[in-house]
């Protein structure tokens, strides 16, 4: 072995020999290096550096334009995305032109609703703005043409459209569209507690359950929404009472099917609406969303019980469809006419004055003439006040859309037929002279009113007082039309305020801490924030400091791994300094 061997190190520096470069000698050296300039001759290289890079863009300062199509569903689904993204910073914008992007939630139900959906991409992209797609239609087929390249939200993933959002604002394209489980079994969505922006604030909508348990060969909103799914009672009961303590005054109850709720987990539709009833105010009001026959026919006697509660709207949402018991069979509906005759004759009995809404398609694959007379007999029978006709449209990717179709222009014979019964006789002409109590909620579309709803949720027009809104009055009808009726108020009668608390301003965000509501208050660049020392950059520190309850629990792990990436460039710029 060598001699040089023999000798013991005291330090892994004594490997360095006396020929080697000192530090000084080397720092010189590296000074003599000249940097390569890379040339840009072309066109497309100077464009390219005009765009600020990806990771130089901020999120949550841009503005943001939401468009919902369709339910009460999918409208609670798009107050709960406005909540997010305005908790977040961005602002909701009702101006479309100004916006840095669109948030588009779609509905399936009917081709025209997917018509303007497409329309509406289309012209966002012809005005160079970012688009997130959301609702059934990109749920149920994500894969479409004019949906390639597009950031999707799904409908159980609306928890995550900060996300969404932000990855989109920076160039990528998104897609979340799988399903919210618990130990393998599906859960009813994304959680009741995020932050909503309530189109109106005296209204909450509340979504119960997704999906159904039917199969109708015509439904394409099955394919989006899946099977049956319900939330707990109890964090339903929970977001009612936080809704009332925001200064809520009517509650409604939404889904695809309301009377098939609680079937997935072992509970029923009259157990979770008698534990409502006992955390609803005074005045304040509830209103039942749509329930197919099948489910309510063993609960009718509690239904009736329910319905004629005080605080519940005489209410009920029930389609039929088709009054011919071969057509139903072709759609796969699960009960025959006598069936739903049954529910409404005993619920008309049994809840007097009662209001039944209910569903018909005109011109559904195999309806005969002799079909769409018996449903005509119906109409005239029952003379439903409220009576939604549609026209059958045919869904892709469903049974009813691979058979032979009723020819269009007998389709729309049959609608003008119908429309011409429903449109022959006035629902409210009797009840002129009547003093009823009303609940006012809203401005009718043309702005010269206030709308309010009487005890069977039929829509009474009031004078534009701003001391009736959100408040319970008494009125004298003095006239009555098709769908609504005009109220006088009682000159000498209490107007009664049914809310715990003021409401929440227009555009307020719900559900979010007091000091975030605060700071949204005062802008989004939120000017206080104690944990951060470097102002100009308060907005984005303030969103990390004050992460918001939904957001720390996703992002625990994604905040402390960018939290160590920082530290680490922190420490390698120090010591390669020194």
């Amino acid at each position: 072995m060598p001699a040089a061997c023999d000798s013991v190190l005291e330090d892994i520096e004594d490997i360095v020999s006396a020929e080697d470069l000192k530090p000084h000698d080397r720092q010189f050296v590296r000074k003599s290096i000249v940097p390569k300039v890379r040339k840009r001759n072309s066109q497309k290289n100077v464009q390219a550096d005009d765009d600020p890079p990806s990771d130089s863009i901020i999120p949550g300062i841009q503005k943001i334009w939401i468009r919902t199509w369709g339910c009460s569903h999918n409208n609670s689904d798009g107050e709960y995305m406005a909540g997010q993204l305005a908790a977040y910073g961005y602002k909701i914008t009702e101006n479309s032109t100004e916006a840095d992007l669109w948030l588009l939630n779609s509905c399936t139900v009917k081709s025209p609703a997917e018509d303007h959906f497409r329309n509406s991409i289309k012209k966002a992209q012809e005005e160079n703005k970012k688009v997130v797609l959301a609702g059934c239609v990109p749920q149920a087929q994500p894969r479409q043409d004019y949906l390639k390249g597009l950031s999707i939200i799904g409908v159980q993933q609306i928890d995550r459209v900060v996300e969404v959002v932000e990855e989109t604002i920076k160039g990528h394209s998104v897609r979340l569209l799988g399903q919210k489980k618990d130990n393998g079994k599906r859960l009813g969505g994304a959680r009741l507690d995020l932050p909503k922006i309530r189109k109106n604030p005296l209204i909450e909508i509340i979504s119960i359950n997704t999906g159904c348990l039917n199969s109708c060969t015509y439904c394409k909103t099955k394919h989006a929404r899946g099977d049956l799914a319900s939330y707990p009672v109890e964090e339903l009961v929970g977001r009612a009472k936080q809704s009332f303590q925001e200064g809520v005054c009517e509650i409604w109850l939404t889904s695809e099917d309301t009377g098939a709720y609680g079937r997935d987990i072992g509970t029923e539709l009259p157990t979770l609406l008698w534990k409502l009833v006992e955390v609803i105010p005074e005045g304040a009001m509830l209103r039942l969303g749509m329930t197919n026959p099948p489910y309510i026919l063993e609960h009718l006697e509690e239904m009736a019980k329910i319905l004629n509660h005080p605080r519940v709207y005489a209410f009920l949402h029930i389609p039929v469809q088709s009054a011919s018991d071969s057509v139903l069979m072709d759609m796969k509906r699960e009960y025959c006419v006598a069936d739903f005759k049954r529910v409404v004759d005993f619920l008309k009995e049994k809840v007097p004055g009662i209001t039944i809404a209910t569903d018909i398609i005109c011109g559904f694959p195999g309806e005969t003439d002799e079909d769409f007379q018996e449903t005509m007999k119906l109409v005239e029978e029952y003379r439903f006040p409220s009576l939604f006709i549609n026209q059958f449209y045919p869904r892709p990717g469903t049974p009813a859309a691979k058979v032979h179709q009723v020819p269009a222009l007998v389709k729309k014979q049959r609608t003008k037929d119908l429309s011409q019964l429903f449109h022959s006789y006035s629902p409210y002409d009797h009840k002129v002279g009547e003093r009823q109590r009303v609940l006012v909620t809203e401005e009718s579309f043309d702005s010269k009113f206030y709308v309010a709803h009487n005890r069977f949720y039929e829509q009474v027009l009031v004078p534009k007082d701003p001391g009736f809104i959100g408040k319970m009055v008494e009125v004298d009808i003095y006239e009555a039309g098709k769908h609504f009726m005009k109220g006088q108020p009682v000159s000498d009668a209490k107007v009664y305020t049914p809310s715990l608390t003021k409401p929440f301003a227009k555009g307020e965000v719900s559900g979010v801490t007091e000091e975030l509501r605060h700071a949204l208050k005062n802008g989004t660049n939120l000017k206080t924030c104690p944990s951060v020392g470097i102002q100009e950059k308060t907005s984005l520190c303030c969103r990390m400091v004050m992460q918001i309850p939904w957001q720390q629990r996703g992002r625990g792990l994604k905040i402390l791994s960018v939290s160590l990436a920082l530290l680490a460039v922190l420490v390698t710029f120090y010591y390669g300094g020194v």
